[in-house]
């Protein structure tokens, strides 16, 4: 029979090692340090300061994770999952091997024990204490043993949670993978679907530009055949444009010669060719012209330095209205004035000379054919420059567009509304009384008390289609739209 004594291990008291709960979670690793300090007190030494808190371990950690998941995409996170699944199901095989040589250990120490105990029966004196301190020692292996175990079954618990947790991460990883896939995708197709649409924009705005570049080709190769066949082949319109031309200026001359006989015709009933006559009227008397004072004499003052009046007086010379405004030597007619005699006043210290048009002024041609079709239209619009804005000279030439509607008149530069009124009792509009030659294609229009402009435009026709349009319109609103004092007329 085999001898059993201490040699084969440490040497554990019966009572030494208690059993111990599986559950058990140790705070520490390592045994405590300690120190007997005066009086014989413990005091527990500190920690090295180089070895880090948890807390601190645990902060570390987390960061260094967030920076490799900022790094990692989202196939090397997938990746990552697929490799940690790996390694946990690695760890539960290692953990169900233990837990196999842990059940063999348990069956080998049972009958280790059982044999000790059979043996203790048999034997007596000190070989009984040795077989009964060999069964202490079994028992207590065989708590180590189940101490072991609950640690193994602890860390097996953990790594389950490990794996599932790494299996759902990986599932979840993959699904995120997936999305990321599709989202990629539907946005290669949209953006193919986007290239597409461009292309076809591209090659629709290209055959549109061939296509106009071949019309305007073919419109200059149809003028240029014009061109050439009027001029090889002169027709019957050609004729009666150049007739029609030669015919307009000899009335023109003809005009200016009836009104020079008439002015002469005048100036003989009022007191005869012995009357020296120091100033007259040039232009023609007709809507669309300007008229202005010359002097005709040497002894003439200077109109510069004359004090100068405009008036509108009736065809039978009974209702005299004044002009307000009008104190220049340049007057312009306007549509108030056709059918009226124009008459101005030249005051200078030594003398007082009136002087008249030789008739009504006469309507321009054709203007009311094209004012009627205007009013047709419910917005009329006309290119103008503003040269005042509230009587101060305005610097820019910019392009402006004036608006003539039935309610109301607009101001706009672009898509700016410079200025925008409805026809008012306070909404004044007539043509500028005064300012040299391009009177006749300017106005002068007050939306409103304070607010005023000069606006020219292209020709005299557009001037003063404009101002007839607005007042028929404003008339359509009970509205009389008028110049300054227009509405006062003084009597003979």
């Amino acid at each position: 029979m085999t001898r059993l004594t201490r040699d084969f291990g440490d040497t554990m008291q019966r009572d030494a090692v208690p059993a111990v709960s599986s559950d058990v979670v140790f705070a520490s690793s390592r045994f405590p340090n300690y120190r007997i300090g005066a009086n014989n007190q413990i005091i527990e030494t500190k920690d090295d300061p180089k070895v880090l808190s948890m807390k601190e371990v645990v902060a570390r950690e987390t960061a260094q994770l967030l920076e490799q998941h900022n790094r990692l995409s989202v196939r090397d996170l997938a990746s990552k999952f697929e490799k940690g699944l790996a390694a946990a199901a690695k760890l539960s095989e290692e953990a169900r091997l233990r837990e196999a040589a842990s059940l063999e250990k348990h069956v080998l120490l049972k009958k280790l024990r059982d044999a000790l105990e059979s043996l203790k029966g048999r034997v007596a004196g000190r070989n009984k204490d040795d077989v009964e301190e060999a069964i202490a020692i079994v028992e207590a292996l065989a708590v180590q043993l189940t101490q072991r175990e609950g640690e193994l079954i602890q860390e097996k618990a953990e790594v389950k949670k490990l794996a599932n947790f790494l299996k759902q991460a990986s599932e979840d990883a993959k699904k995120l993978v997936d999305e990321e896939r599709a989202f990629a995708r539907a946005e290669i197709e949209d953006a193919r679907a986007a290239v597409q649409r461009v292309e076809e924009a591209l090659q629709e705005h290209e055959r549109m530009s061939q296509a106009s570049g071949k019309q305007e080709q073919l419109m200059r190769e149809v003028q240029e055949a014009r061109r050439i066949k009027m001029l090889h082949q002169p027709s019957k319109v050609m004729d009666m444009e150049h007739e029609l031309r030669a015919l307009r200026s000899q009335l023109a001359e003809k005009t200016r010669q009836y009104l020079r006989l008439q002015k002469e015709l005048t100036r003989t009933k009022k007191g005869g060719e012995n009357v020296p006559h120091l100033y007259e009227l040039e232009g023609n008397e007709t809507l669309g012209s300007y008229l202005q004072i010359q002097p005709c004499s040497d002894n003439a003052p200077e109109v510069s330095k004359c004090s100068i009046q405009w008036y509108r007086v009736s065809s039978d010379g009974a209702k005299k209205e004044l002009i307000s405004g009008a104190t220049k030597s340049v007057y312009a007619p306007e549509p108030f004035d056709v059918g009226r005699i124009l008459q101005v006043d030249i005051i200078s210290e030594s003398e007082h000379v009136t002087l008249s048009t030789a008739g009504p002024i006469d309507p321009a041609a054709g203007l009311g054919t094209y004012v009627e079709a205007l009013v047709r239209k419910h917005d009329t619009e006309f290119n103008v420059v503003v040269t005042q804005m509230n009587g101060s000279h305005h610097p820019t030439e910019s392009i402006h567009v004036l608006h003539v509607g039935k309610m109301r008149i607009k101001l706009c530069k672009g898509k700016t509304t410079i200025a925008k009124e409805y026809y008012s009792s306070s909404m004044q509009l007539c043509g500028v009384r005064g300012g040299g030659n391009a009177a006749a294609q300017a106005l002068f229009w007050q939306p409103k008390q304070g607010h005023s402009f000069v606006l020219a435009f292209e020709s005299e026709r557009e001037r003063n289609a404009a101002i007839m349009l607005a007042r028929r319109f404003a008339f359509d609103c009970n509205i009389m739209l008028a110049g300054p004092d227009d509405r006062a007329p003084l009597g003979t």
